[in-house]
């Protein structure tokens, strides 16, 4: 495997000597706040820099250290005991970035606007940009040139006239190109995503261990949750470590021919990371932007086969079957212009995927189908099955049509499960896996007949108030799916939660909208399936 990008460089000697003391020289302070990926600095009131230079809160300021610098969103402090009027505070990102000790001196400036808000505001004004302006906006995203409000402002604009399929290629493009790449060498590097949305959809943890013991190279980077109660990163944290060195990454990957880890420790496509920081408080989840993130981080990470689960129902983020072939149609354009072979495909997205729905629940969930319990839940064995028999029929020595049996055997004959132990304990068993939180209620029936409905975002939020994702072992269990039959009374799911005040808040909030509906047989929706 080759890298390029950002990589840690070897400790040199500092290049950008301290500033001297002297009129306009400021101390630096650590201020321990995690500012989330955006760089902040701090100065009271009345220091002298401050009233000179007419700074103002918000403004956008370089803080300079010999030739280093770094840009950073101004607040204003009034309390001494953050900031003395002689010093400059710098959140957590913005000091390791300037690479500084506390106490030594920096001067401030006021910063030029990025040259690139003008493809923003013509973006905002409703035109098409071009690949040079997406490349600059990413460019300077990526360099902390932009604040939140100015990253929020093209993430908007981008969603309310929606980009169209050869803007949403050169974001993409200009995504990749904002951080490293991994090249494993290798032709065939396949990869699997779901967009989200649908809790306990933790088939990438089945159908990676199917994929490497069949021989394919599949190194899973995947996210945490943000909001949602468990992220495929989370799940697999239960079972074992995720959070590897780049270099440890890739001796697994090589010996084992597959990983289950987090993303972020690679540093792939930094400037997705930093706008997803922005849309997740916005709402904003447009297709375009969609596509671009999760296509520029599989890239990144390179992937030369990928295959797309799109699910629809309901209360999925995609709740029409036109939607779901016109956002497929996406994927595919720009996979090919980018020189990837991609496939999507429509999977059935009215109801949770498994029973379990946080990472302990999810992990048992995983296991159980692995080791082909009994009691393991039929609908994620089945739908992994089928989006491993797509993953295998990449393999040119496989014939279109056999993948599945081919996913199935390996799993029914313990190949799967012998190669998901062996990741667990090349990436570092959890030898204390979380069990299932002990404090429960449970939520039921409040009538008889069949469920009709399950509300695949309420029972997501009914887990993370019980405390997923944090809480490993909090959650919810499913009871019931489906078009099962209830009598009044009976079970439906129960949480799982790890202190009484969570309890509370999940009970609260079950008890105004439990998520599942109970009426007639013949109320039950119909799949959404085009596998």
């Amino acid at each position: 495997m080759a890298y390029t990008g950002d990589m840690a460089p070897p400790r040199v000697k500092d290049p950008h000597p301290p500033a001297r003391r002297g009129p306009g020289a400021l101390e630096v302070r650590r201020v321990a706040i995690d500012t989330y990926r955006e760089n902040v600095a701090y100065l009271h009131r009345d220091c002298p820099v401050y009233r000179t230079e007419g700074f103002q809160a918000l403004a956008k300021i370089e803080v300079h250290r010999g030739h280093a610098h770094v840009l950073a969103v101004l607040n204003v402090v009034d309390d001494v005991a953050i900031v003395k009027p002689t010093e400059l505070g710098l959140s957590e990102q913005a000091f390791a970035q300037l690479g500084i000790k506390p106490g030594g001196l920096v001067r401030v400036a006021q910063a030029e606007p990025p040259a690139s808000m003008d493809a923003v505001r013509r973006k905002i004004a409703g035109e098409r940009l071009a690949a040079d302006d997406f490349r600059a906006i990413v460019r300077d995203i990526t360099e902390n040139h932009f604040s939140k409000t100015e990253i929020a402002a093209f993430l908007v604009a981008s969603s309310q006239s929606e980009l169209d399929r050869d803007e949403v290629l050169h974001l993409t493009r200009a995504m990749i190109e904002s951080g490293g790449r991994l090249d494993w060498r290798e032709p065939l590097v396949a990869d699997k995503h779901c967009i989200g949305g649908i809790p306990g959809n933790r088939t990438s943890m089945i159908v990676v261990p199917i994929a490497a013991a069949h021989g394919m190279l599949i190194p899973k980077t995947s996210s945490r949750a943000i909001t949602s109660p468990a992220g495929t990163a989370d799940t697999m944290e239960a079972l074992a470590r995720v959070e590897l060195p780049i270099g440890t990454l890739h001796d697994i990957v090589r010996k084992h021919r597959g990983c289950i880890a987090w993303g972020g420790t690679a540093r792939l496509a930094p400037a997705d990371d930093i706008m997803i920081s922005v849309e997740r408080p916005l709402g904003i989840d447009s297709q375009g932007q969609m596509v671009a993130s999760i296509l520029s981080k599989k890239l990144a990470a390179g992937a030369t086969h990928i295959l797309i689960d799109i699910p629809v129902g309901p209360s999925a983020k995609v709740r029409q079957m036109h939607a779901a072939q016109s956002l497929r149609r996406l994927f595919e354009y720009v996979g090919d212009n980018l020189g990837i072979h991609l496939e999507a495909v429509i999977t059935d997205g009215r109801q949770p995927v498994g029973r379990g729905i946080g990472p302990a629940l999810e992990a048992r969930d995983v296991m159980q189908v692995l080791a082909n319990d009994p009691g393991a839940p039929m609908d994620l064995r089945q739908k992994a099955l089928r989006l491993a028999g797509r993953l295998l029929e990449f393999d040119p020595d496989v014939r279109g049509g056999s993948g599945f049996a081919i996913a199935r055997d390996i799993l029914d004959s313990g190949r799967a499960l012998a190669k998901m132990q062996s990741l667990i304990d090349a990436q570092g068993r959890n030898r204390e896996p979380p069990q299932p939180a002990p404090l429960t209620f449970e939520v039921k029936a409040p009538a008889k007949g069949f469920v009709t409905g399950i509300d695949n975002l309420r029972l997501a939020q009914v887990a993370r108030l019980a405390g997923a994702p944090m809480a490993k072992g909090a959650g919810v269990d499913l009871l019931r799916k489906l078009g099962d039959p209830v009598v009044r009374g009976a079970p439906l799911y129960r949480v799982h939660a790890g202190f009484p005040a969570d309890l509370q808040f999940a009970r609260s909030l079950s008890e105004r909208g439990s998520g599942f509906t109970i009426g007639a047989a013949e109320g039950v929706p119909r799949a959404y399936v085009e596998f």
